[in-house]
């Protein structure tokens, strides 16, 4: 008997072990690694499936964009059950978690900077998903900071994003895990100050 939900299930579980395959070819050869095939194979479904759920390389690299952006987006939801300060101090220090300090994580974010310079739809992908990061981050600065005006708290959204961005980019070239605790902690000091 048929309930309805293992079709739906299937359904997801290819199209997540599409994306997951596209974000794996990307962050080990770049975009040039990417070809609808190339992605079938390594998803281990067939071409035709591939192409079902996506029109072109365009599409499926989109898709794949898009959910690392819920993957970071993530990184600055709010517990309910925790204040305003400990919300935001766990989001500063999420992003030195040890899932997004491997190799294959930093070399997957160098190659998603990089797409928003290879095709305009990346690029617009890339500056809202950015936009929507910063403007939770400076969401979490708001409701800790409620002093700060949201201009202020903007500001220091951006700044921590960039000492976020430096703290994954130099990592990928060995930063130690000092350097990352004091990145972490500049970037408390940016929010709280």
């Amino acid at each position: 008997m048929n309930d309805g939900t293992a079709e739906p299930e299937k359904k997801v579980d290819r199209e997540e072990r599409i994306l997951d395959a596209v974000l794996v070819l990307l962050s080990e050869h770049g975009i040039a690694g990417i070809s609808m095939r190339a992605v079938a194979r390594q998803a281990g479904v067939s071409l035709g499936l591939v192409n079902y759920y996506y029109d072109d390389k365009v599409t499926l690299i989109g898709a794949a964009l898009r959910r690392i952006e819920r993957q970071d987006m993530t990184m600055v939801d709010p517990n309910p059950a925790k204040g305003p300060e400990e919300n935001l101090r766990a989001a500063l220090r999420r992003v030195a978690s040890a899932e997004f300090l491997t190799t294959q994580y930093l070399s997957l974010r160098l190659q998603l900077w990089a797409l928003a310079q290879a095709h305009p739809d990346f690029e617009d992908i890339n500056t809202a998903a950015q936009k929507r990061y910063r403007a939770a981050l400076a969401s979490l600065i708001r409701a800790a900071r409620p002093d700060l005006s949201r201009a202020e708290a903007n500001r220091r959204a951006t700044d921590i994003d960039v000492v976020q961005n430096g703290m994954w980019l130099t990592a990928l070239l060995g930063l130690n895990r000092a350097a990352i605790r004091r990145s972490v902690a500049r970037c408390e000091e940016i929010a709280f100050e």
